[in-house]
């Protein structure tokens, strides 16, 4: 068990100094690393992690991280798993909030970021072409898939479509004349805690918008202005300022508290924001990994999650089709993707962090030197 908890230590703790391009991009390299190369689970049953992770509060990725180590290491991999992927983006984050406090801006790291983006685009569409054989698995599951893609495509919320497509897997399974033998269900807890000095409200007010947050960054950026802004506690400009931290550090968007923390209340504000925002995604994944597989064992509900699973794969067409508006801007970004996606598919045992680095330092070299 060591050896088992020391190995989703290793793992994660690298996932989380590498994962740049938000969850779509650290769900591709997870499914890289342990599907493909280690094989610590299926396919199928990495499928069934995503859905599920995408129907609770919290961020998608991180608590993939968890599910993983719950799997390989039981509960003592799931602290692991989440707590390593986590640490590298939250360091960083502090170092650039300490940076911001003293000297009132971000130093400038675009150009050693510049190709990175669209290399990890080449990821993320090798992930979604072998998750989406998993998940295909019959004309009326791509009919639902393709409706899903169109709708996220359009602005419909990524949740409202997940839980949309879903229930019409499970009408249609119904509306066919099984039989329901549905035999479980989950329950998750929300929590209060006690509110006094600086340091406890803002574990409080993390601590909300980690048990309640849906969907993506700029989810994120909406319940902080209302929590934070509105509250006269950050001015809009600071609260943008750690969002952009957050998205051009690896790992989790989420070490966006950790920069306002800092701000609220230096060191400790920072390790209180922190524990708040990832504590409730802790207790939601232990409450719920049990429940996976009794769930894909009742016939109704895997009519529910196959659908589940075939519309994540297309809300992570449709988070990449986004991606590449915004960053296949100019010829340089272009190249950078096709060359990374050649490396996807055309060397298919390279690891994913090999094409990250190999995105940032031709993106550095054409960007400096042309």
């Amino acid at each position: 068990m060591a050896d088992k908890l020391k190995e989703v230590a290793l793992l994660f703790f690298k996932l989380g100094s590498i994962a740049f391009g938000g969850p779509a991009a650290h769900i591709a390299m997870m499914e890289d690393e342990v599907v493909r190369r280690k094989k610590w689970m299926s396919r199928q049953h990495f499928l069934d992690l995503v859905g599920a992770t995408n129907l609770i509060p919290g961020p998608n990725s991180t608590e993939m991280t968890m599910h993983c180590g719950y799997e390989r290491a039981g509960w003592k991999g799931l602290i692991a798993a989440g707590a390593c992927f986590i640490f590298p983006a939250v360091t960083i984050t502090m170092v650039f909030a300490w940076l911001y406090k003293q000297y009132g801006q971000l130093p400038e790291v675009e150009p050693y970021i510049y190709g990175i983006k669209p290399a990890v685009i080449a990821i993320i569409l090798g992930a979604v072409y072998r998750l989406g054989q998993k998940a295909l698995k019959n004309v009326k599951l791509g009919i639902l898939g393709g409706m899903t893609l169109i709708a996220c495509l359009l602005g419909v919320h990524e949740i409202l479509a997940l839980f949309a497509c879903g229930i019409s897997g499970l009408a249609l399974y119904l509306i066919s004349g099984s039989k329901n033998n549905l035999n479980g269900s989950v329950v998750l807890i929300l929590f209060q805690a006690a509110k006094s000095v600086t340091s406890a409200k803002v574990f409080w007010i993390f601590l909300k918008v980690g048990a309640l947050l849906y969907g993506s960054g700029y989810v994120l950026f909406a319940y902080l202005d209302a929590e934070l802004v509105d509250g006269g506690w950050l001015t809009r400009q600071e609260l943008i300022d750690a969002v952009a931290v957050g998205q051009f550090t690896p790992g989790p968007v989420l070490s966006t508290a950790t920069f306002i923390g800092w701000q609220l209340n230096g060191f400790s504000g920072a390790v209180v924001a922190t524990v708040g925002i990832f504590l409730p995604s802790f207790i939601f994944v232990a409450i719920l990994n049990p429940f996976i597989s009794r769930m894909r064992k009742s016939i109704v509900f895997t009519a529910f999650l196959d659908a589940v699973n075939i519309a994540a794969v297309a809300v992570i067409i449709a988070v990449c089709v986004e991606m590449a508006k915004d960053t296949l801007t100019d010829w340089r970004t272009i190249l950078i993707a096709v060359l990374s996606l050649t490396a996807v598919f055309a060397f298919r045992k390279m690891n994913s962090a090999f094409i990250v680095i190999g995105g940032s330092v031709t993106g550095y070299l054409l960007e400096t030197l042309l």
